[in-house]
């Protein structure tokens, strides 16, 4: 049975750009779509060969905006990948939206070709606050996205959403909450705002206190998760809920370390031991397809070291966690140490154990970041013990801290079982 593969469509293209995204897209290159587009196909076309090996299980159109390319465009790409004979019927095949820039009969051509997903782009409920971030929709319009996406046929339709927005309050999230699961999206991802440097909004907001703390950005998301899962959406990742079946296939393989292809400018790849991206740069992109010459902007080899601390920095962003089974098939290291970990993270409440996988409770994916990097120097103090020669810069790295108020469940209970040990 051949291996399954995800592929990754990058669309640079965005009406207009948000004031907080740092993503690669640019605003006012429409005239750049047609030279684009061919170049993109001749991309395809070139990696057919390789694609071949493999059974194409999911395709992602991201963005940018891929509604504002162009259906047309989209269906065309898609055949495109039909035509290698190895796309399978069964694929999720998903498109982003933007509520203004997608219509009915551009949504019922997609369907009819064979996009059986939709994600759209609603981020909030107030217009006040879809202003102020740049947005060019008003939340109506989103609903009427919604519903034209029904009427073309589509049963497996995501809506993304931020929290944190200057002035939210917790009741402005509770209400957008609501309002959202009225619609009875099949898919929901809730994004905290994240201040990328670069952006508009980092230069007006940085450091404001128009900007829910970080407490206040816990409880808006501690809140939607419990509200999410009365409602019966699962979380499934840190930022993504689903009802049970929907769960987005093809984001999933990032998290489970499967191989997926990404073209286009900043497009990523990771494939067997190979990871590699391509240039960000639009017209460099083109320029090199056309010229044949290289578009790679990084290539790296991962090691089995370097899966082993993937496999539990990407697993434990899930629900679905991580097995000490796995863990010493897939890793071949001690499993010790980081079953140690988890068991003090356990009873501070931050992760627990169902069935044979360990993953994180929902104040646990909170302070992920941290308890992962923990968890990480927990495997690499592990696999020191059997090599001398690298106690010694083990010691003298600077370790992540604990959250503030818990440093004593390590340093007290915890840090003398791992002295006895």
């Amino acid at each position: 049975m051949k291996k399954r593969l995800g592929i990754y469509i990058h669309i640079p293209f965005c009406a207009s750009k948000c004031s907080y995204c740092d993503f690669y897209s640019l605003a006012g290159c429409d005239h750049l779509m047609p030279e684009y587009h061919a170049a993109l196909l001749s991309h395809l076309g070139e990696s057919a060969g390789a694609i071949k090996h493999y059974e194409v299980d999911s395709v992602y159109f991201g963005g940018g905006t891929p509604s504002f390319y162009g259906a047309d465009r989209l269906v065309e790409i898609l055949n495109a990948l039909k035509r290698n004979g190895n796309l399978r019927l069964d694929a999720e095949v998903t498109v982003e939206c933007n509520p203004d820039s997608i219509s009915f009969n551009a949504l019922k051509l997609m369907r009819q070709e064979g996009v059986n997903r939709l994600s759209i782009g609603v981020q909030a409920s107030d217009n006040n606050l879809l202003k102020l971030i740049g947005r060019r929709h008003n939340f109506q319009q989103a609903k009427k996205a919604l519903q034209e996406g029904r009427r073309a046929g589509f049963d497996n339709i995501s809506l993304d959403l931020i929290y944190g927005l200057p002035s939210q309050t917790k009741k402005d999230w509770a209400e957008t909450l609501a309002k959202i699961i009225e619609l009875h999206p099949e898919h929901i991802s809730c994004y905290g705002l994240k201040l990328e440097e670069g952006t508009p909004m980092y230069e007006s907001y940085k450091g404001s206190p128009l900007l829910p703390s970080d407490d206040e950005q816990a409880d808006m998301y501690s809140y939607a998760a419990e509200m999410l899962e009365r409602y019966g959406y699962k979380q499934y990742e840190i930022s993504n809920f689903s009802a049970p079946g929907f769960e987005s296939r093809h984001n999933l393989k990032y998290w489970s370390l499967d191989d997926y292809m990404g073209f286009g400018p900043g497009a990523h790849s990771c494939v067997g031991s190979l990871r590699y991206s391509y240039v960000r740069d639009l017209k460099g992109y083109i320029s090199g397809v056309n010229r044949n010459m290289s578009i790679i902007d990084e290539y790296e080899s991962i090691s089995p070291l370097e899966r082993a601390v993937e496999y539990i920095m990407l697993g434990m962003r899930t629900s679905r966690g991580i097995s000490e089974h796995d863990y010493r098939i897939r890793c071949q290291y001690d499993w010790t140490p980081v079953g140690k970990t988890l068991a003090a993270f356990s009873e501070k409440g931050w992760a627990e154990l169902t069935e044979d996988r360990w993953h994180f409770t929902v104040p646990g994916f909170l302070i992920s970041n941290t308890l992962i990097g923990i968890l990480l120097e927990a495997q690499a103090g592990g696999r020191i013990e059997g090599t001398p020669w690298l106690g010694e810069a083990f010691a003298a790295e600077k370790k992540i801290s604990l959250p503030k108020g818990e440093d004593e469940v390590f340093a007290g209970h915890y840090g003398q079982e791992q002295n006895d040990n």
